[in-house]
């Protein structure tokens, strides 16, 4: 007598009973159908559990590497010389969580990485050097360590850097989200260069001042302010430092937002800066979008997932989805700058957290 068999679901299954199943799943499969009940606990889960895995680059470690890449290749030659942060989780795939990307760009003296447009999101956050440009739609902005700075989707964006010293930045984009929804397009300009039609800092000016141009309607979903300097940002978290506004688990934390609407400055991407102050030890915190952090200023280190990353200024580190973390900083002053997918899940009514409970 056969004996039966238990199925994932605890419930037994008689050896007969088991085959016929079989059998008809592959005679289904002939006309491309598949049974919902055997994968449905694997696509419906209690909670998040990600590909994503806990990483962190030091600068230190990496630059060599960016630089050798200067010699190698032009910015022309490979129109964006980018050094991929590649998930150890998910390697090959050119993302650093499940929907986003990350790496660090060079541009060199003299050197120009030519125009193009396409549907991705990107946001440049400066780590190294001051100098360099962008253009965005015919608008210089030139950039400082610690600036962040937008290229919306569809608009034309050229780099060049006219200063005396190489310039570094961490790239983030919607890559892998783009690649899910199938809408990925490109563009490239005929020319290198788009043609300069603002002066630089005009967007700065016109929106980054509580005001907006009488009747003013934005066209696009980005924040028409497309660098958000790093002096006016440190400025704000001091104000909140002398106010003592405090929070356990970020110390002092702002988002930056688009100030046309009040909503996230990148329709899919939440960027943040937040002070950790000299002697902080911050509780434990998990929320469902995985997060990408760059350090500005100072060192510490984050518990992550119960392991210990000890960070310094220019490294990068990730957190998946829901995994436990907490941010310490015995020895000064850190500020950290951060990004994810916040801004997509909260429209879709889908971010969770949840605070405290230490590891």
């Amino acid at each position: 007598m056969n004996s039966p068999l238990v199925a994932d679901s605890g419930r037994v299954v008689e050896p007969s009973v088991q085959q016929a199943r079989q059998a008809y799943y592959q005679r289904i499969g002939g006309s491309k159908l598949a049974p919902l009940w055997e994968v449905l606990s694997a696509l419906v889960i209690k909670e998040p559990k990600s590909a994503c895995q806990p990483a962190l680059w030091h600068y230190d470690d990496v630059r060599p590497y960016i630089m050798e890449a200067g010699a190698l290749i032009t910015a022309r030659e490979a129109e964006r010389r980018v050094l991929i942060l590649e998930n150890p989780g998910m390697p090959g795939q050119s993302r650093i969580t499940t929907s986003l990307y990350a790496g660090l760009q060079l541009i060199l003296p003299g050197e120009v990485a030519p125009s193009h447009r396409h549907a991705q999101s990107a946001l440049r956050f400066v780590v190294e050097g001051s100098g360099a440009y962008t253009a965005v739609d015919g608008e210089k902005t030139i950039m400082e360590e610690g600036d962040f700075v937008i290229t919306p989707s569809w608009t034309w964006h050229d780099h060049g850097n006219d200063s005396d010293k190489p310039m570094v930045w961490m790239d983030g984009l919607d890559i892998p989200l783009i690649q899910a929804l199938d809408c990925s397009f490109l563009e490239r300009y005929p020319e290198e260069m788009h043609p300069q039609t603002r002066p630089a800092g005009d967007a700065l000016a016109r929106y980054g001042n509580g005001l907006l141009p009488l009747d003013y309607e934005s066209p696009r979903l980005s924040s028409p302010v497309f660098n958000y300097p790093y002096r006016r940002t440190r400025e704000a978290l001091e104000t909140m430092r002398r106010s003592q506004e405090w929070d356990p688990i970020h110390g002092l934390k702002v988002q930056y937002v688009n100030p046309v609407t009040g909503d996230y400055a990148m329709p899919t991407i939440a960027t943040f800066m937040q002070l950790l102050p000299k002697g902080f030890d911050g509780d434990s915190y998990q929320s469902t979008d995985a997060t990408v952090f760059s350090i500005v200023e100072g060192e510490g280190y984050s518990m992550i997932g119960g392991q210990r990353y000890d960070w310094r200024k220019r490294d990068v580190f990730v957190v998946p989805s829901w995994v436990k973390h907490s941010h310490h900083a015995p020895n000064g002053d850190a500020v950290l700058f951060s990004y994810s997918d916040r801004a997509v899940q909260k429209k879709l009514g889908l971010w969770r957290e949840s605070r405290g409970n230490r590891q």
